[in-house]
């Protein structure tokens, strides 16, 4: 009974005292615990970053925008990092870091439910169209009706002026509410990178905080393999599905005018990310390690890199109680120092321009795969998803088990990443030979009596053979000629009958097809695309390699940031580096690539209430030479400022080395003189107490 009650009263005693509770739990399972939990946070933020860049073209096309104003939503999650990464990471360190990371989840988890929120208050897509789902009706309305309206409604009426309110209310305020959300998102991501990673590398034994990252930053490439995957399947399903009847959608979703479930997506997305957060809010705030002292000390590569400042003397441990006054006066030396550092700036100045290259091939190459090879959204999304992202997962874990294996310090792993940059980039430009033609449009692509290739506007698409029927030449509702040439529409194709309803809509007597006019067009754009089809795989085979090799140095690369620095900065370091890549090339990156490739667009579409919508079809040639030109360029002057780096990094490490191997000879003198004065001491303590003065005395002269 006495020892029952002593438990009782430990337990109790347990309970009052949050510590004890914390060290019934070992180092190495709560470790583990937190690394499970990263990893599932790491993966829950990239599957949901990942299935943002797979609905682009869909939320092009559902709020009728141009690319540079998707770059502007894109890049307002790196707005909403930025607005508090800098004191999440400094400040973040000090308080208790699980917590912080379960808030943030939980924040990014409400951003991602407010991107879908659209779609339940704003009306059903209507998309240009001239056909119509006719019910026990054989007879249709003409396409071409001599002498008819340019722009007739359903019923051959002219149409009503849309309000002046139109355009903001349907299409405005709707994306405003995506833009909001991804800031969001943003927001909630800020913690768990940077106090993430610290964590591990505090708590962990030097040998294994490589390993860790690596596995970490695995999952992070994972999460997008899901998330692609996830687009892939919303994107084959209609935008209204259970509000509308399928078998009245007269388009498919190898349309450009196709709309896909873009919402559900973010759903799914949003309670991955909610359940995520719940393992953080059970874990201690630091790990105790037996045998060592939880803050490290500075390794000798790390001492080489930056010199002691007086503002460093005084740091606040991550247990210690600190205010929030004596934190933020620290705040300012603690940046300068770091910001005084050559070789973290040079390292800074690469990787910003390095991931300009790369945010902005991500965020379009689902597009660039659609509109140059003429793929689907889904199968687009479904490739990114299945070939090319394992392929960046399996080479970030390699190379982290690479620099585990070969035991690479600070210098050989900048050399490992900048040797595998350097062979991608190298490969890379194999991409400019892979090209596939335009797509044969009548009048935007190609003449109409001709296979001449013209230069679109908007009188091109107007001739003698649809010159009686006042079509409009701003409408996209594409037919296939059994020439095989796509037409605007079956207007502008001359067509001036037709028969069945739906998708199995024909038109005939097109006077714009074949020379008798007697030819027939099918709903929907021609597929012909032998030559697409031929150099896609190689495309595909070029994109896996290049990727692996390009990520193999992706851990390298980032365990150089944190080892060139000292602990007590590595916080805010990592924290400075994502607030920079951010600021500087995730904002701008799809911003000026958007914009870019809309200068590339044939034929835009036309809002339900006037104005310019989405792009309907690129000019491939060029889309392939502004986009592969853009990434490639970037690249090349991250390689230029890699020189002076890689000069300035071998200097200093011979300097240090020098200096450390004057060091070790002054203190190993300074030991070996103290050791002698040791062993002369207890030499004299063995004496026996019978000993004469004289004796002492002599031992004294010795």
């Amino acid at each position: 009974m006495e020892d029952r009650s002593e438990d009782d009263r430990a337990q109790e005693n347990g309970r009052s005292d949050g510590t004890n509770r914390e060290s019934r739990t070992t180092p190495c399972t709560s470790l583990r615990m937190f690394l499970v939990a990263l990893s599932f946070a790491y993966f829950a933020k990239a599957l949901s970053g990942s299935y943002m860049k797979s609905t682009i073209t869909q939320l092009e096309r559902r709020f009728d925008i141009p690319s540079y104003l998707i770059g502007v939503i894109d890049g307002s999650f790196e707005i909403g990092n930025l607005l508090v990464i800098a004191f999440v990471s400094y400040f973040g360190a000090k308080l208790h870091r699980p917590k912080i990371i379960a808030m943030g989840c939980v924040l990014m988890s409400f951003g991602t439910f407010l991107i879908a929120l659209p779609h339940f208050i704003i009306g059903r897509y209507e998309f240009e169209t001239s056909v119509r789902w006719v019910v026990n009706s054989t007879l249709n309305p003409s396409p071409c009706q001599v002498g008819s309206p340019a722009n007739p409604t359903q019923d051959g009426k002219l149409p009503k002026l849309p309000s002046s309110a139109c355009e903001g209310e349907s299409n405005l305020s709707m994306w405003i509410y995506v833009l909001l959300g991804n800031v969001l998102r943003g927001i909630g991501e800020t913690p768990v990178q940077p106090l993430g990673i610290s964590y591990i590398d505090d708590f962990a034994t030097e040998e294994n905080a490589a390993l860790y990252v690596g596995c970490v930053q695995t999952i992070s490439v994972v999460g997008p393999v899901f998330g692609y995957l996830l687009g892939s399947l919303c994107a084959k399903i209609y935008v209204d599905i259970g509000f509308v009847k399928m078998e009245t959608i007269t388009i498919t979703s190898a349309d450009a005018r196709w709309v896909g479930a873009w919402w559900l997506g973010y759903l799914i997305a949003g309670v991955i990310t909610l359940l995520s957060a719940i393992p953080f809010w059970f874990l201690p705030r630091s790990i105790p390690m037996y045998g060592q002292q939880v803050s490290k000390k500075c390794t000798q590569e790390q001492a080489r890199f930056i010199k002691d400042s007086p503002h460093l003397k005084h740091k606040y441990a991550t247990d210690e109680q600190s205010s929030f006054i004596e934190m933020a006066k620290d705040f300012i030396p603690t940046l300068r120092t770091l910001l005084a550092h050559p070789v973290y700036l040079i390292y800074l100045c690469v990787t910003v321009i390095q991931l300009n290259s790369l945010i902005g091939m991500v965020t379009y190459k689902p597009k660039y795969i659609e509109q140059h090879f003429r793929q689907s959204a889904s199968k687009a999304n479904f490739l990114m998803g299945v070939i090319n992202i394992p392929a960046v997962a399996l080479g970030m874990f390699t190379g982290g088990l690479l620099m585990k294996r070969l035991k690479l310090n600070i210098l050989g792993a900048a050399k490992f990443a900048f040797g595998t940059s350097l062979i991608g980039y190298i490969l890379s430009l194999f991409f400019f030979a892979m090209s596939c033609e335009n797509a044969k449009v009548a009048g935007v692509t190609l003449a109409y009596n001709s296979s001449e290739k013209i230069s679109y506007d908007s009188h091109s698409v107007l001739t003698g053979c649809n010159s009686g029927c006042l079509c409009s030449p701003s409408e996209w509702d594409p037919v296939c000629g059994d020439n095989g040439i796509t037409y605007v529409s079956p207007c502008l194709a001359g067509c001036t009958t037709s028969a069945g309803s739906g998708k199995n809509t024909v038109f005939s007597n097109c006077s714009c097809i074949g020379v008798a006019g007697n030819f027939t067009a099918s709903t929907g754009q021609c597929t012909e695309k032998d030559d697409c089809d031929r150099m896609f795989p190689y495309f595909l085979a070029l994109s896996v390699i290049t990727s692996f090799i390009i990520s193999l140095g992706g851990t390298p690369g980032y365990m150089l940031l944190i080892r060139c620095i000292k602990p007590q900065l590595k916080s805010l370091a990592l924290g400075f580096h994502a607030l920079a890549t951010r600021t500087l090339a995730g904002i701008p990156a799809p911003i000026y690539f958007g914009a870019i490739i809309d200068t590339t667009c044939l034929k835009w579409g036309q809002k339900r209430c006037g104005g310019i919508g989405a792009c309907r079809i690129y000019n491939t040639t060029a889309y392939r030479i502004a986009y592969l030109g853009l990434t490639l360029s970037l690249r090349t002057i991250s390689f230029i400022i890699c020189i002076p780096g890689f000069i300035l990094l071998s200097r200093q490490l011979k300097e240090e080395e020098r200096s450390a191997m004057h060091g070790a000879l002054t203190n190993g003198g300074t030991e070996l003189e103290a050791l002698r004065k040791e062993e002369f001491m207890i030499s004299n303590s063995d004496q026996p107490p019978h000993t004469s003065d004289n004796s002492r005395d002599r031992n004294t002269r010795l």
